[in-house]
């Protein structure tokens, strides 16, 4: 996948074209500067545009967690992510037996290719993505004021959590949930930092990426820490 600029598409219809401009004047302007009015100038569509299509605050808000759903589901699509091995023993079987050698094997083959796809999806983000980020916090932000909002942006959070947890099921995870937690938690740590944080002055590179995010999931996938040294993945 050729990873996409921030600006919408010059072909989207009306209420894309509308949701994508609230999004950039989210991260340019913040919440402040999110407008009916504004977002209709910044289109350069007719007065009173916007508010046709959401008539309300909370509708156009709506409208803008939609569409960096699926502006933020295209930066890793599914066929980038590793397909889980057949034959491995699920979670609860890994925790039942997390010595046995298959589920080792299992979960040490399984962490370049989700320290890969994860390294990847990250390093898109910060040097393709930016605005997404920024327009992102904003909206999380402000879902904590919204309960209508806050449920729209959980659905679409969903989106990404639940094949994070997948993955790390059929990876031989002793506990997917509680490390999704750790691994969403830490991509997201990571991309606030390199965007609004400490750390925003440099993007880190892919290499890095990939060699912080195998150490992670090398404390959670059984065996993972003994196939880091034979897949050279720590070493980049």
């Amino acid at each position: 996948m050729n990873a996409r600029d921030d600006h919408a598409p010059s072909a989207a219809s009306r209420p894309q074209l509308i949701a994508d401009t609230a999004l950039r004047l989210l991260a340019e302007r913040g919440m402040r500067g999110l407008t009916h009015r504004a977002v209709d100038e910044a289109a350069g569509l007719p007065q009173g545009s916007t508010s046709n299509l959401a008539r309300t605050r909370a509708a156009l808000l709506e409208a803008a967690v939609g569409r960096l759903a699926e502006r933020e589901a295209a930066v890793l699509t599914p066929d980038e992510l590793p397909r889980p091995q057949r034959d491995r023993p699920s979670g609860a079987e890994a925790g039942a037996g997390a010595a046995s050698g298959a589920g080792a094997a299992a979960g040490g083959a399984e962490v370049p290719a989700l320290a890969e796809a994860l390294s990847l999806a990250l390093h898109r983000y910060l040097t393709h993505h930016r605005e997404l980020l920024l327009a992102r916090y904003e909206l999380a932000l402000e879902a904590t004021r919204r309960p209508a909002l806050r449920e729209v942006y959980d659905r679409a959070g969903r989106a990404f959590r639940e094949p994070v947890v997948a993955m790390l099921a059929a990876a031989g995870s002793a506990a997917p949930e509680r490390h999704a937690l750790s691994v969403v938690a830490w991509c997201d740590g990571v991309l606030f930092s390199c965007t609004a944080g400490q750390f925003h002055a440099a993007v880190p590179t892919r290499a890095a990426l990939r060699t912080s995010c195998a150490e992670l999931l090398a404390g959670m996938l059984p065996g993972a820490g003994a196939s880091r040294g034979r897949t050279g993945v720590a070493r980049e």
